[in-house]
């Protein structure tokens, strides 16, 4: 599958954010392939109400896109995984065959700002 998302000059750009410490971890998706991934993931959506998610790649990479940043597209692999913040609206492109999850951490912020927002994640909070 060709990925028509790419960054100017077909240059992948990973994110160096490191993921907080001493945050508890509440639940975590099973791992997904391009064959079974949760539709919802590949669209427009938040992490659950006060979570971050941690992207993590076992196999293979996607692509992930902050839609207030669409310009900007994240390459996520096996050395490289990615933290979603929450309130920020986001999607995941499968660029070809993949095996990831998405776990999550509590997250104390106090902002909700879209509580109409489409979460998939909150089915795997314990």
């Amino acid at each position: 599958m060709k990925n028509s998302y790419k960054n100017k000059e077909d240059i992948k750009l990973y994110d160096n954010s490191v993921l907080p410490k001493d945050l508890d971890k509440v639940g975590e998706t099973p791992f997904m392939t391009e064959e079974n991934v949760f539709p919802d993931i590949l669209k427009n959506h938040m992490a659950p109400k006060n979570k971050l998610g941690y992207l993590v790649v076992r196999k293979g990479e996607l692509n992930y896109v902050w839609e207030d940043e669409e310009e900007k597209v994240y390459t996520v692999d096996s050395n490289h995984p990615l933290v979603i913040y929450p309130e920020r609206y986001h999607r995941v492109i499968l660029t070809g065959a993949v095996e990831f999850k998405v776990e999550f951490y509590h997250y104390d912020d106090k902002m909700i700002v879209d509580k109409t927002a489409l979460r998939p994640g909150e089915n795997f909070i314990k």
